[in-house]
């Protein structure tokens, strides 16, 4: 598939080449004008997202890959979808939104609550964890400027599992088989621990 996107803020920084995630799924600039630049979906990307079902007219999030000489205002997200969820419900509580996401198990199974996830591209913190459903707190400057207040019930959306989480459950399959829960969150804190966030 090969997606033209209309957009205002990146066109005057961006060049052929560029890595720009596109819901999440990190797509390369073929060629760009005033007003849009145009990307290629390969057949692999086409089956592992949910970038098949948007028409014209859908709105998409879109960041520019992360320059490592900049502050990190989130978690480090490859682009590289894992796989689809299905939004489930977005709960107004006050200003903010408790937004509930069900999940296959490879993506559960690789999270924590507390941890972080990528919904559409939108790097999201674990509020609670299931087996097959993961919900998270939205604040109201992320409900205006993202996609996540069109969503509605039943839609897919891309998910991708912490890039630490990933490695952690590879090592732990090497060393002797899928590690439980409790000893993956464990190997998850020894890691990134030694300070409150480890606690």
């Amino acid at each position: 598939l090969r997606l033209r996107i209309k957009c205002q803020k990146l066109l005057h920084e961006i060049s052929c080449g560029d890595s720009i995630a596109v819901d999440g799924v990190c797509l390369t600039v073929e060629a760009f004008d005033s007003d849009s630049f145009t990307m290629y979906a390969s057949p692999e990307t086409m089956n592992k997202t949910s970038l098949g079902e948007r028409t014209i007219g859908d709105g998409v999030n879109l960041e520019r890959a992360l320059s490592l000489s900049t502050r990190l205002g989130g978690h480090l997200v490859s682009g590289h979808v894992d796989t689809t969820g299905t939004f489930k419900s977005a709960q107004k509580v006050e200003k903010a939104y408790e937004l509930r996401i069900t999940a296959p198990p490879e993506i559960t199974t690789k999270s924590i609550a507390k941890g972080s996830i990528t919904i559409d591209g939108i790097s999201l913190t674990i509020v609670d964890l299931a087996d097959t459903e993961i919900s998270c707190w939205i604040i109201p400057e992320t409900w205006e400027r993202t996609t996540l207040h069109l969503k509605k019930a039943g839609q897919r959306v891309n998910l991708e599992s912490d890039l630490i989480g990933k490695y952690i459950w590879r090592y732990m399959e090497v060393r002797g088989g899928k590690p439980d829960p409790a000893e993956r969150d464990n190997a998850l804190r020894e890691l990134l621990g030694g300070g409150s966030w480890g606690q």
